[in-house]
């Protein structure tokens, strides 16, 4: 129901995060270790069943618990009805937490590059020891376009699809494959929760490219184009629609670069970056709400 995705959303603006103790995320992690340290001893072929039969049966668990409380909720009065979703809600998606962490790292490179290092290293799993000025910020600003996929517009799009399940799902998903989808030690026993990461968030992710740069045909086609050099097929998109926005190049060394013959961030694009994300946040929160009034089968009331 829009009202409820509307509450969800002022509390994210107003609150940010629950602290650790309290967030759903948190305790999905806490299962998700000892499970992939596990499952990390098997062999290939067990630990890619393992990881697929664990993923499935907590997926399967959390969107039925997702289902009964939401059923159990549209049963309530409107406005009860309305709150007690916007509470289960707003914990699949943080978008108050990633402005505000990449708005902590243009603040902190202003400071010195050591601190912008110190910062950035918070948003991104990289060695951040040797970046310079220049690569602070594009690390910031590939973060802050992949994760506006990730954790705002995929998870809203999914609970406009299929309601509060929808969300929860992807949420789970999306933390497994951030714990699991890792080559090396989780190759095999991640590899289902990274596949199906990818599968939930392909229609996102272009959306979400949609949303930061609604642009023509042949430049679309551009997109494309630099959507492709990421490892991942979907990560490519809100970056490369980034990059090419902001007219900057974006890179991972050794790896890929966006937009590979434009110049390196400068001080002026991190907030740049920040405000092409919070339009394209804001618009989402609004796509999502429309589609909750005129299409969603679960709303109250239908």
């Amino acid at each position: 129901m829009p009202l409820a995705l509307g509450l969800a959303w002022a509390l994210d603006i107003a609150f940010g995060e629950p602290r650790n103790a309290w967030h759903p995320v948190a305790w999905l992690g806490r299962v998700l270790g000892p499970l992939g340290d596990g499952l990390c001893r098997w062999t290939p072929a067990a630990a890619f069943a393992g990881g697929a039969v664990a993923w499935c049966g907590i997926a399967g668990l959390l969107g039925l618990g997702a289902a009964w409380l939401q059923g159990t909720l549209l049963g309530l009065t409107p406005a009860w009805a309305a709150l007690g979703l916007a509470l289960l809600l707003k914990p699949c998606f943080a978008w108050r937490m990633l402005r505000d962490e990449v708005r902590a790292v243009d603040v902190a490179l202003a400071e010195s590059l050591e601190a912008g290092r110190k910062r950035v290293a918070w948003l991104c799993s990289r060695d951040v020891r040797t970046m310079d000025a220049d690569e602070v910020r594009e690390t910031a600003i590939e973060t802050l376009a992949e994760n506006l996929n990730d954790s705002v517009v995929a998870p809203l799009f999914w609970f406009a699809l299929a309601g509060l399940p929808g969300a929860v799902v992807y949420r789970f998903a999306n933390t497994a494959d951030a714990m699991w989808g890792y080559r090396g030690r989780y190759e095999w026993a991640g590899k289902w929760a990274a596949r199906a990461d990818d599968v939930l968030s392909w229609l996102p992710a272009r959306m979400t490219a949609a949303l930061l740069a609604p642009i023509r045909a042949a430049a679309w086609r551009v997109l494309t184009q630099e959507a492709s050099r990421t490892p991942s097929p979907n990560g490519g998109w809100p970056m490369g629609a980034m990059a090419l926005l902001l007219g900057v190049r974006l890179r991972k060394p050794g790896v890929y670069a966006l937009n590979a013959s434009a110049s390196s961030p400068q001080p002026a694009d991190l907030p740049r970056a920040q405000r092409h994300a919070s339009r394209a946040a804001w618009l989402a929160a609004g796509l999502a709400g429309l589609a909750c009034t005129l299409g969603s089968p679960w709303r109250l009331g239908a």
